[in-house]
């Protein structure tokens, strides 16, 4: 993997720059359903990208809920422990794929994809990275539930801000993600991703 430029590390950039998304100009997204070489492994994508979207959601909602007193601090906390889990373990395992099978097959397909490819790497060691102070905080708020009092509160509070912060990372992250990948899948077919 190459190393990135400060510019273009995911808590900096706005968007790649388009010769880092050589494909994206010849596959917008509004046509990738009905191309030929749209199959299985392209809609999966989507769909899980979807999934990691849906479930960072409503864990973000499970908390302003709580923190806005609509459930109690018995609920939050059996829901919310489970919730964090499931969504954590979902990124985690999703991006252990990418790295270890699809980026270096995509890599090998096309010297002008590595670059690309390289750069979606680096996003998911910004998001572990992430992902551990998210957990911290989580483990912080949790052991204060046990305590109660106030200090769940401002637990919640500081959980919330870390959480927000992952979700905004892996958001711009998946859509950069998708125009990447599927705009890839559409060129050499999922064939030759096997």
């Amino acid at each position: 993997m190459q190393s990135i430029s400060d510019e273009l590390r995911l808590d900096k950039r706005q968007a790649p720059p388009a010769e880092l998304m050589v494909l994206r100009h010849r596959y917008p997204p509004a046509q990738w359903p009905a191309h030929r070489n749209y199959g299985e492994l392209a809609a999966f994508w989507l769909q899980v990208h979807a999934g990691l979207r849906g479930q960072g959601r409503v864990l973000a909602e499970t908390t302003r809920d709580f923190r806005e007193a609509r459930i109690d601090i018995a609920t939050f906390g059996r829901v919310f422990a489970g919730q964090l889990r499931d969504y954590l373990q979902h990124l985690e395992g999703h991006h252990r794929i990418e790295d270890l099978h699809y980026f270096p097959r995509f890599r090998a397909l096309d010297n002008r994809l590595v670059a690309g490819f390289d750069l979606l790497e680096n996003d998911h060691e910004i998001i572990h990275a992430q992902v551990l102070t998210v957990v911290e905080s989580a483990q912080a708020l949790l052991r204060d539930i046990e305590r109660g009092g106030d200090a769940p509160r401002y637990s919640a509070d500081a959980y919330s801000d870390r959480a927000e912060r992952l979700h905004g990372l892996l958001d711009r992250h998946l859509d950069d993600e998708e125009a990447l990948v599927i705009p890839s899948i559409l060129e050499y077919s999922e064939a030759a991703l096997r």
